[in-house]
């Protein structure tokens, strides 16, 4: 079980009182210490609600976001997770603008060894975008570029 220490900075999580933020606000994210540091393991949230707005229209976009990341140090706390994506409810950005900006906040936050994320949007104009973006620190650069590799054999291999 984690001690109090370990929940340092745990905040939204048990809280009945969380507002649920209409703007992009990366400062609700927050983390906890990997227990687990020095063993590489694959941590993936499936987030199938997400919105936002078309920055031009303002029309909402639908899509379902797949984060996938081998953490280092800290971890993303999943409830802070859950506000921070809903916080791009009311944004206006391009699907890979906010596929790019959720990787980036994370990286931020959280300074993992590797990180994806893939957006997966409902077609709008009978058009689906499914922007994919990662980054890997030194040490898995090499799987960084295998993991977009296997994304372009994946699109490719939808057209034969």
């Amino acid at each position: 079980m984690r001690n109090e220490d370990e929940l340092k900075g745990v905040t939204l999580l048990g809280n009945q009182n969380v507002k649920y933020s209409s703007d992009y606000d990366p400062g609700v994210l927050e983390t906890f210490i990997n227990k687990h540091e020095g063993r590489e393991y694959v941590v993936t949230f499936d987030c199938p609600e997400f919105t936002t707005l078309c920055p031009k229209t303002g029309q909402p976009d639908f899509g379902h976001i797949y984060i996938s990341y081998i953490p280092r140090t800290r971890m993303v706390e999943s409830k802070s997770l859950k506000l921070y994506l809903f916080s791009f409810r009311n944004h206006g950005d391009f699907h890979e603008d906010c596929v790019n900006i959720i990787m980036n906040d994370l990286w931020e936050l959280m300074d993992p060894c590797y990180i994806e994320v893939r957006g997966i949007f409902m077609p709008r104009g009978g058009i689906s975008i499914y922007p994919f973006a990662n980054r890997g620190d030194e040490a898995h650069l090499a799987l960084a570029q295998r993991r977009r590799e296997a994304v372009m054999d994946d699109v490719f291999n939808l057209k034969r």
